[in-house]
């Protein structure tokens, strides 16, 4: 017999959470994406350019700097003015003349330092599963095995936790457009204290630079070898 009571209704306390962690993120790339502070005109990024500060580059500058030219007998871009880690004068699109380049080099060494990662994760799944990975998740990989995390709540939880550590990146980023001394990539994360000395440290930062580069593109490639092949980087060579 009925007991005339409803069933309890399940707590939604964790679809709360999310969509308060999705308002934040959908504020915080609004904020980011204003005129003011991350699309200068030309002119603003041109002044931004000659005023930020120099770093310190591998060799001073014989592998990068003014010196180096990518595209021979072709003018540089007024944005790269040799200033920056990495700099080769190679901008046939003109982005440097537009955006300013500390929001440029921000987002590149993101991007690839997130692909570094990835990359990594996309190799060391061929060959060795972390205990408890096939129970909760089976033989799933790649973008399979994104779609069975999202279906499990996994990918939820994990927006949720980097949304909130993007509000504390999105802080120091304004900070730097708005002028201060921070360098583009620097949160002041430093455990091995790498920086110590500034003739090894602008060797990492090119080291981090350049594959970082090579990472988007190997992430790029190994994804769209899984969507043709359904097949790992590394199961695709060994067949």
């Amino acid at each position: 017999r009925s007991s005339g009571r409803s069933k309890p209704e399940p707590s939604s306390f964790p679809f709360t959470m999310l969509r308060s962690a999705v308002a934040f993120a959908c504020v915080a790339s609004a904020a980011a994406f204003a005129p003011s502070a991350v699309l200068p005109r030309a002119g603003a990024t041109a002044r931004a350019t000659r005023t930020a500060p120099s770093m310190q580059l591998y060799q001073e500058g014989v592998l990068q700097g003014i010196t180096v030219n990518a595209i021979p007998k072709a003018e540089r871009p007024p944005g790269l003015d040799g200033t920056y880690v990495g700099d080769i004068g190679f901008d046939p699109l003109g982005f440097s003349s537009i955006i300013d380049m500390r929001w440029l080099r921000e987002a590149e060494l993101k991007h690839g330092r997130v692909c570094m990662l990835a990359a990594t994760g996309m190799i060391v799944q061929d060959v060795y599963q972390f205990p408890g990975v096939t129970k909760s998740f089976g033989d799933a990989k790649m973008t399979t095995l994104h779609d069975v995390a999202v279906k499990q709540g996994s990918m939820q939880q994990l927006l949720v936790w980097l949304g909130f550590l993007e509000i504390f990146g999105f802080v120091a980023i304004v900070q730097m457009l708005q002028g201060s001394d921070r360098q583009p990539g620097d949160f002041g994360f430093d455990p091995l204290n790498c920086a110590a000395n500034p003739d090894a440290l602008a060797r990492r930062q090119l080291v981090e630079l350049k594959n970082g580069r090579l990472a988007m593109i190997a992430t790029a490639g190994m994804l769209h070898h899984f969507f043709i092949t359904g097949k790992g980087p590394i199961q695709l060579i060994t067949g």
